[in-house]
């Protein structure tokens, strides 16, 4: 485990490691760590997958023992102060990973499982053209006064969403709603609906794969 741009992280580099190889930093969920997505590496075959823990305590937030991104205020809600802190570190994370890589780095992917999601998308769509891909499994767009889903901040990003019909710690209302918006703005998206609650299913990273093949 490094600490990099005031995050800690674990690092998965697959074997033949060369410059170009595509970077996927995945975000985890609330309640957990940077070892709960580490174990996707494996499928994620071909890719340098980086794993970052989140800044914030969980236990204080009644989230369990692990860390968060955020606290958060139901619905789509999240606390702003500590949303924009999150998404400030994760600024910080990723300017500075490229230095500490052992390859010249290729395409960014950013993504993550529910709070992970969440942040992916607000990251991608409040800094326009930073990400050129994201992956959310499980999450939803922020009611936050700077994450807006217009022209403007979904052009030049591709998205995957995949979420679960059953879910009922994040409604499949709240995937609608928010794909919805994605395509209204005329984002490049690849939806997943999965028969499962809240969690990552095997047809779901089988997508996955399949949408990031060049």
């Amino acid at each position: 485990m490094t600490a990099e741009g005031d995050l800690e992280y674990r690092l998965h580099v697959p074997d033949g490691v060369a410059d170009g190889l595509p970077v996927v930093v995945l975000l985890h969920g609330r309640g957990s760590d940077e070892t709960s997505l580490l174990g996707l590496a494996p499928r994620l075959a071909g890719a340098i997958v980086v794993a970052p823990r989140a800044p914030f305590e969980a236990e204080p937030w009644g989230y369990g023992p692990g860390w968060a991104w955020y606290r958060y205020l139901g619905g789509t809600r999240p606390e702003q102060a500590g949303f924009d802190e999150s998404l400030a570190r994760l600024d910080s994370f990723l300017a500075t990973l490229p230095a500490a890589l052992p390859v010249v780095p290729g395409e960014l992917v950013l993504g993550g499982f529910s709070q992970g999601g969440t942040v992916s998308l607000a990251y991608a769509l409040t800094r326009p053209g930073t990400v050129r891909r994201v992956i959310n499994m499980s999450g939803f767009v922020p009611d936050h006064p700077a994450v807006t889903v217009t022209p403007a901040t979904v052009a030049g990003t591709r998205f995957f969403w995949g979420h679960g019909t059953d879910d009922p710690q994040i409604p499949f209302a709240f995937a609608e709603e928010g794909r919805g918006a994605l395509e209204a703005a005329g984002a490049d998206l690849r939806r997943g609906d999965y028969h499962t609650g809240h969690r990552i299913t095997a047809d779901e990273l089988r997508d996955i794969q399949d949408w990031l093949r060049p």
